[in-house]
């Protein structure tokens, strides 16, 4: 008997590794990374109309913000250098949606100022990448209101994006203050936050910090308005994309860290073609430092290259640079203009005493 039952729990350990053998085989032969690249375009999931972030230049038509850079980023990463626009697709999705897109495969990945959560990453079938923005919840309102804290808005109405953190946040903050639930004004996004906030149908505008800013320095009066000192949450932004395809989550992850370590390289848009014309001088000697190699290889110039590990060309960090550059760059372009200083932030490199740190490149 206990040799039947060893033999049962055999078999089905043997069942079990099989399977699992063999969905790795399926997702490695399915990777998400071959139908972009059969595709030629990557379907980036944005908000638009988020300025700092996702929102288009009017003058040039073109989407700029942080996510829309990370989302070329990932897009040369895939497909090579030079990189051209036509290598995104950036679907602009409210917040009530993009979780559906990601799930139906209308976008291939979310670069949507979107916070990871526990249950977020473990019921809607997905992954998170590494913070590319360390934010919090904060309160947008009117200097002639006179308020100054949450503790000061007791009856007040706040204007809210449907389906986010930020509502659940101000609920609880509220609640846990006055002992009954805040009035919402809820809408698709915050463009429609802002409109109601201008139009008065609301007292205090919550959303996360970076996102107010960037409100603020598009509203009507920006002088008439302040975010609060109150952080209501810890709310991570990063990529986000569906579980079980580990080859195109490398790849989002890898491309998101390439910025982070290039600025510790001292790798920028502005030299990266420099530092690769001598450290294929440098390599080519006969006796190469260690930093030497190690530098090479992450700008693709070795044979033991990073791409071919990842299933994307070598010289894919290299052309990240090119392309958008290295964080430092990206976040002076991007969120520094809507009045987020990044020195002393969260948002500050490792070496400077913030949360940006890149896995080793080894």
């Amino acid at each position: 008997m206990k040799k039947f039952r060893f033999l049962l729990v055999l078999t089905t350990i043997l069942a079990m590794l099989a399977v699992s053998l063999g969905a790795v085989t399926a997702q490695d032969e399915g990777s998400l990374l071959d139908t972009i690249r059969e595709r030629g375009v990557l379907n980036c999931g944005v908000s638009g109309g988020l300025p700092g972030f996702s929102a288009v230049n009017t003058d040039t038509g073109v989407m700029e913000g942080l996510d829309a850079d990370f989302c070329r980023g990932l897009a040369v990463a895939i497909f090579g250098g030079p990189f051209s626009e036509e290598m995104v697709n950036f679907v602009e999705l409210t917040s009530d949606v993009r979780f559906t897109a990601l799930q139906a495969g209308e976008v291939d990945v979310l670069h949507r100022n979107t916070t990871w959560t526990l249950t977020r990453d473990i019921t809607l079938g997905s992954d998170f990448g590494p913070t590319t923005f360390y934010d919090g919840q904060g309160l947008l309102v009117r200097i002639a209101d006179g308020f100054t804290t949450l503790a000061d808005m007791e009856g007040a109405s706040f204007c809210v994006s449907r389906g986010t953190t930020t509502e659940k946040n101000i609920t609880d903050a509220y609640r846990g203050l006055f002992g009954e639930d805040p009035d919402l004004v809820l809408a698709a996004g915050p463009q429609e936050n802002l409109a109601d906030f201008e139009a008065g149908s609301c007292d205090v505008l919550t959303s996360d910090k970076s996102q107010l800013s960037g409100l603020r320095s598009v509203s009507s009066d920006p002088s008439a308005l302040a975010v609060l000192a109150d952080t209501l949450s810890k709310e991570p932004l990063g990529p986000m994309y569906l579980e079980d395809d580990s080859a195109f989550g490398d790849v989002v992850n890898w491309a998101v860290y390439a910025t982070f370590q290039a600025e510790e390289y001292g790798i920028n848009s502005e030299n990266v073609a420099t530092i690769i014309e001598e450290q294929t001088e440098l390599i080519a000697t006969e006796d190469p430092t260690d930093e030497d190699v190690n530098l090479a290889r992450f700008l693709g110039l070795t044979e033991d290259g990073y791409g071919d590990a990842l299933g994307i060309p070598n010289s894919f960090a290299a052309d990240i640079i090119a392309t958008i550059g290295n964080y430092a760059e990206i976040y002076e372009r991007n969120v520094a203009p809507i009045g987020l200083a990044r020195a002393g932030s969260l948002n500050d490199s490792w070496t400077n005493g913030g949360l940006l740190y890149s896995p080793a490149w080894r």
